[in-house]
């Protein structure tokens, strides 16, 4: 075999490079480059004798052991000139590096001209696949050349000598056995060579202190486990704890590749790694990165404990005979438990992690040799644990938890809560490393480490092989320096490498040991999946179509709908939309057309179904006929209930639409979602007979639409929690709302202390620092407590109530005994929960009573509550007769024990109640004044207990300065018209002036501070006595002196001794002309404001007014009034609750 000789020559130094140079074997540095030269022996007969000392011999000046050239370059008797440089900038600081040493680098990175693939988690130049023979001699003996080369040159003095012997021996062994072998000092310096040039770890400052353990004697899978225990307990210090020194890092190499049928292979990713189990219902148990590996032990033998920590057996390969499974003793496996410094609640997240990150799966290239299994370790960075092991959503995935405990708004993503809370996941790491005296490295040391050895690197080798991508920590970024560093990326040799999984490759000797997952080739594999999409494509399109469309302002109708589409996939083919992706001109093309919508302000549809809608108006006919059913949501208390839903049932009717099932209703106060339920299953049977499904009568339904819904306790438990509620990100996390915590500032009555009602001015005000921004007309939103004494009273009836003080938080049970938090409430006390997060007042659905009953001692008590839960009409009378909030239920059926868990789970939660605006924004910045009835009625029919308004009477006995948690609604169809100079007319008895003083205080505004006038504005006001409840009166005159207001009319409905008038009445009366100019020819505006049954009898006036004045008749008189509401220029207010038993102060 002849000597590669162009492999031996003597390259110049690179024009940057230090003249120092590292003793890599004794760790000190030296001065001065190589003395002397090689000798080598060239035979001039082309002798296969190489490199031996026989006379007649011819030498040549060619070898220099210092930066060998890259392959393939040929021996030139010119002078090498300086070779190129690459700059490396530091953007912080403006130095930069010139890298020289990428020449020598192997051409193995995969960037491509038009794509780089610097990205990818394994580029192919980095794996190893496996092998069918040796490495051929030609291949291998420039590669032990090359490595023999590096190795002598990294002695302080030079041993010409000795790398003469050395040269000629592996030159022997190569031609005699096809290969070689590295002495132990060699395999040390290669193990730490191959780290020096790993470009993806930061940790490489420490590469010279690496330990190596030489296992190449190792003969058996057995012995390979004893090497590993003895290699974890010397980096562990014998399972106690690492040493708080980074000097613990080390590998073990076992033998090399010979002909790629006999490797040594660690089968794990990691020495030690926790198991992830599937679980029945699709959850993960433990860690996801590792299911495929736990399944795969599970299959090998292993029994599994299915915990959230459970430590996976390692599976060894030895001399390519079938893996062999070893438990770790626990003793050695050093494990560390999660605290952190500040907050307790984080040991109850029950997290843990080991202390060694020992990569398992490697491969060590050296020489042209490759070691299949080489585990080594080093020590962790905390971002490796804190942001990728617990955070990746991929992952343990706890950040969302973790940020609801710390009180953060999760639901919104410009509040930066992810930033926050991996943050203190990182500390709680690193706080409980440093506890246990574990050695661990925050990122910002390990990147300022890098600088240095990075530094160095360039002074002492010309280079510094670095992936931008992996070295810059995966927090903080720009605020490490490595971020700001240019790095350059390549191979060197010795290096270590990625493999293919050993179980992918791996041919087994006992076909019985074999995991039961039987492998398809890609060809089967494909054709299956053809066959079988094509089978499906066949049978759904053989199915009939159905279109399922919503519109929504809540999400209750886009839910509701969800649950339709997944009810009608049973026998259809269906799709969803919401309305404003609906393209109209497929109205012709479908052949059913389901529809849920709610109704949005006074009969109009929500915002994302008004282009339907429009589009919808403007058809004339079908050309096809096609089949269709709607369900409509809204509350009985407004006038307009269903309206939107009834305007589309008819509409498509007159289009000569045919309709599959009469409209639905499902009114929020009245049995919604069991009214939905019952109207779905109808119309879904009514398609199964008109299309003729087969097998209609044996389709099972979803869950939903089946199953009796019952109460397990077992399913759910207690816990205490250490954190404290903040009311105000609680809210935004369960509403979805951007909340604003306001203080009560003024709170006055209105109303004459004569007065048997209360009416309160409230006055809110936020900080100087919070904006706040609304427009005259709109609502805002506020979350109010419940009373006390109500709550005292439902936590007296709880037989598990913890402490008052006590901050609780609920858990639910799923599969396999794992409990997470539940997601509908925050941690908080229960009478926090019962005061300001869910609803203890209204009535119960017909679902919880069938629930209570699960929990009722007395047969008298079980008998009734099914009787209510069963049937509607008797609910319905017993709900509307006796109004009952949970108390006074409870108070009814006294042997009912419910728990604490019970009243989380099945208690709506408490919603937000809207007010109109009393203020301009403009005038009075930060804050917001609303014009508040305080509400007392008695039930049953006046002679029952007397219950209270929740969010008035909130608002009239909480102490000033006390928090009250907002949100702004906008109110699009009640704002001041565009052109300030139109003129206008407001009509609103009692509280329904509350928008109006909001427009009135904003024309003074204009008036005084920007010097518009605006359009005249007439006020029409209503109340029963003038001495009495006549609100705002001072403040009407005052703006009618201002020229604010043209004119100020008020109606009494409770003067002594005259008859009652209405504000119907005073615009009947003196108003006529003017309302018909103002609309008519003036192009005005007229705004209508307050309870449902004065609402409708202006709109009935109005219509009058019209009818005889335009002389119209008068349906033309309806068609003219919906016009003003289409144009915008008739606006309602309407609010829907009426309380016929009103309890009088006093």
């Amino acid at each position: 075999m002849l000597c590669p000789w162009q492999f031996v020559f003597k390259p110049r130094a690179a024009k940057n490079q230090s003249s120092e140079e590292k003793d890599i074997n004794n760790n000190v540095e030296k001065n001065g480059k190589i003395h002397g030269i090689l000798m080598v022996k060239y035979n001039l007969k082309l002798s296969f004798k190489v490199f031996s000392k026989s006379e007649g011999s011819m030498y040549f000046y060619l070898f220099s052991v210092q930066n060998p050239p890259q392959n393939g370059i040929k021996a030139s008797n010119q002078v090498s000139r300086c070779p190129r440089h690459v700059k490396v900038r530091n953007l912080e600081n403006g130095s930069s590096f010139l890298d020289t040493l990428h020449l020598t680098a192997k051409e193995v990175i995969n960037c491509r001209t038009k794509a780089c693939q610097g990205a990818l988690m394994t580029p192919k130049g980095l794996v190893k696949g496996t092998r069918d023979g040796p490495v051929p001699p030609a291949e291998l003996l420039p590669q032990a050349i090359d490595f023999i080369k590096q190795y002598y040159n990294s002695f302080k003095e030079p041993k010409i000598e000795e790398h003469l012997v050395r040269l000629e021996t592996v030159t022997k062994e190569i031609e005699t056995t096809g290969t070689y072998h590295l002495t132990k000092d060699e395999l040390v310096f290669a193990a730490k060579q191959a780290w020096r040039n790993a470009p993806r770890c930061i940790g490489r400052i420490q590469w010279s202190n690496l330990q190596v353990f030489d296992a190449r004697d190792c003969k058996t899978a057995k012995e390979m486990f004893e090497h590993i225990c003895r290699h974890i307990q010397y980096a562990t210090n014998n399972g106690n704890d690492l040493i708080v020194s980074l000097g613990r890092s080390a590998i073990t190499v076992f033998p090399q590749r010979t002909d790629g049928k006999h490797d040594f292979r660690v089968w794990n990713s990691q020495l030690i790694r926790y198991a992830g189990y599937q679980m029945p219902d699709g959850s993960i148990l433990g860690d996801p990165a590792s299911v495929e590996f736990t399944q795969l032990c599970i299959e090998l033998g292993w029994k599994p404990k299915y915990g959230r920590f459970d430590v996976v057996p390692l599976v060894l390969q030895a001399n390519g005979q079938d893996p062999e499974i070893f438990e770790l003793p626990p003793e050695i496996v050093l494990e560390v438990p999660m605290e952190h410094p500040k907050y307790e609640w984080f040991k109850e997240l029950d997290l843990k992690w080991y202390g060694l990150p020992a990569v398992a799966n490697m491969l060590l290239e050296v020489g042209g040799l490759e070691f299949t299994g080489c585990p080594f370790n080093g020590w962790y960075m905390g971002t490796e644990i804190g942001v990728r092991d617990f955070c990746d959503v991929q992952r343990y995935n706890i950040l969302k938890e973790v940020g609801r405990r710390m009180g953060l708004e999760t639901n919104k993503l410009s509040s930066l809560w992810k930033d926050r809370a991996v943050v203190e996941i990182n500390v709680a790491v690193l706080y409980s490393f440093q506890k246990q005296n574990v050695t661990i490295m925050d990122h910002h040391s390990a990147a300022e480490s890098f600088m240095k050895y990075m530094q160095n690197e360039y002074r002492v080798r010309g280079g510094c092989p670095a992936d931008w991508v992996w070295i810059v920590p995966p927090m903080s970024g720009s605020i490490t320096p490595v971020f700001h560093q240019e790095m350059l990326n390549y191979v060197l040799t010795p290096f270590y490498y990625y493999q293919v999984d050993a179980w992918k490759t791996h041919v087994w000797h006992d076909e019985t040991r074999r995991p039961k997952k039987k492998e398809i080739k890609f060809s089967i594999l494909a054709k299956a999946v053809l066959f079988a999409s094509s089978l499906m494509r066949q049978a759904m399109a053989a199915r009939s179509k159905v279109t399922v469309i919503y519109a929504t302002e809540t999400g209750k109708s886009e839910t509701l709908a969800n649950n339709l589409c997944s009810l009608f996939s049973c026998a259809f083919n269906t799709k969803i939309l919401c309305m404003d992706e609906y393209n109209i001109g497929d109205l012709e093309k479908e052949t059913l057309l389901l529809v849920v919508t709610s109704t949005f302000g006074n009969g109009d549809s929500p915002n994302n179904g008004k282009t339907l809608k429009n589009s919808l108006l403007t058809l004339k006919l079908l050309r096809k006929k096609i089949r269709y059913a709607v369900f409509g949501l809204g509350s009985s208390m407004y006038p307009d209930f269903c309206a939107f839903a009834h305007a589309i049932d008819q509409k498509l009717a007159q289009l000569g639409a045919s309709q599959l099932t009469p409209i639905g209703e499902g009114d929020e106060l009245n049995g919604q979602e069991e009214a939905f339920r019952t109207w779905a299953v109808s119309a879904f049977k009514t398609a199964c007979d008109i299309f003729n499904i087969r097998g209609k009568n044996s389709i099972q339904l979803p869950e939903m639409y089946t199953s009796n819904e019952s109460w397990d306790p077992k399913n759910y438990r207690i816990v205490h929690d250490s954190q404290t509620m903040d009311l105000a990100k609680a809210l935004a996390n369960i509403h979805s709302k951007d909340i604003i915590p306001m203080k009560l500032k003024f709170r006055q009555n209105l109303q004459s202390l004569k007065s048997s009602r209360i009416t309160i001015l409230v006055k809110l005000s936020c900080k100087t620092n919070q904006e706040l921004h609304y427009l005259p007309g709109e609502h805002i939103g506020i979350f109010p407590g419940n009373q006390p004494e109500l709550v005292h009273g439902l936590i007296a009836h709880v037989k598990d109530a913890p402490p008052a003080d006590q901050t609780i938080r609920l858990e639910t049970c799923t599969g396999g005994g794992y409990w997470t938090t539940d997601k509908k409430i925050p941690a908080c006390t229960l009478p926090e929960a019962l005061t300001y997060l869910l609803d203890i007042t209204t009535p119960p659905s017909q679902q919880l009573l069938k629930k209570l009953s699960q929990l009722v001692t007395a047969e008298g008590d079980k008998q009734r509550l099914e009787v209510l839960c069963q049937n509607t009409e008797e609910y319905n009378k017993w709900k509307f007769y006796n109004s009952p909030n949970i108390l006074e239920v409870l108070e009814e059926f006294p042997s009912a024990e419910v728990s604490t868990a019970f009243l989380l789970t099945q208690l709506p939660l408490l919603k937000p109640r809207y007010y109109s605006v009393s203020s301009s924004c403009d005038m009075t910045p930060r804050e917001v004044h609303l014009t508040v009835a305080v509400v007392n009625y008695k039930t049953r029919d006046g002679q029952g207990p007397l219950h209270h308004g929740v969010c008035s009477t909130w608002l009239n006995t909480i102490a000033l300065n006390e928090i009250v948690p907002c949100f702004i609604r906008s109110a699009k169809e009640f704002q001041l018209p565009e052109e300030p100079t139109k003129p206008c007319i407001l009509i609103g008895p009692g509280t329904g002036i509350a928008p109006f003083r909001s427009f009135w205080l904003q024309r003074l505004y204009d008036l005084e501070k920007k010097g518009i006038k605006g359009g005249e504005m007439t006020l029409l006001f209503g109340c029963r006595q003038p001495d009495m409840d006549h609100i705002y009166k001072k403040e009407t005159e005052e703006m009618k002196k201002k020229g604010v207001l043209k004119e100020v009319y008020t109606a009494y409905s409770r003067q002594p001794g005259q008859a009652k008038v209405y504000v119907q009445d005073i615009l009947q009366s003196k108003l006529e002309t003017e309302v018909c100019n103002l609309l008519h020819k003036e192009e005005g505006h007229l705004y209508v404001c307050g309870d449902v049954r004065m609402a409708k009898g202006v709109a009935q006036t109005l219509k009058g007014m019209l009818a005889k004045k335009l002389n119209l008749s008068e349906q033309q008189a309806e068609e003219y009034l919906f016009q003003l509401k289409s144009q915008k220029r008739y606006h309602e207010d309407i609010f829907g609750a009426v309380f016929p038993h009103e309890v009088k102060r006093g």
